[in-house]
């Protein structure tokens, strides 16, 4: 795999897990949000993730049939809506209550949330150090050859 290669496989995974860190923060910051233009309580938001599709020519197709598969990083496929019902506050006196009075409550868990900033501060943080080490054998490399 060529160090441009490496570099551009690391930049879509730092993209990708920026997108993923905006989203959290903005599940985060709306989860006391009980309506919204919709008239329903904000609903949880979750990045998904599939491997980029390089555009190929039918020739370069054909030749990756005799070289092994190299991966093309990660783009965004998606951003869905978690369909898990809203959570019910039992306050007969709030102005949105049902007949029942109950008030619907949005459907983002802030301590899932928080782990899915966790866990993409650290993918951004590992893409990042392959993208400082593969630099530095790069500038290695051109050290060797002077």
């Amino acid at each position: 795999m060529s160090f441009l290669r490496s570099l551009d496989i690391s930049a879509t995974g730092l993209i990708a897990q920026k997108k993923r860190i905006e989203v959290v923060a903005q599940n985060i910051s709306n989860a006391e949000t009980i309506i919204t233009d919709s008239g329903d309580p904000y609903r949880a938001k979750s990045v998904v993730f599939r491997e980029s599709k390089e555009n190929k020519t039918f020739s370069r197709t054909l030749d990756s049939f005799s070289r092994p598969r190299e991966g093309s990083g990660v783009e965004i496929d998606n951003i869905v809506e978690d369909q898990t019902p809203f959570k019910l506050s039992y306050d007969p006196t709030h102005p949105l209550a049902n007949k029942d009075g109950y008030v619907k409550l949005s459907n983002v868990n802030t301590t899932e949330e928080m782990l899915k900033l966790m866990a993409a501060s650290r993918a951004y943080e590992a893409n990042s150090m392959v993208l400082t080490a593969t630099k530095t054998m790069f500038s290695k490399s051109l050290e060797i050859l002077k």
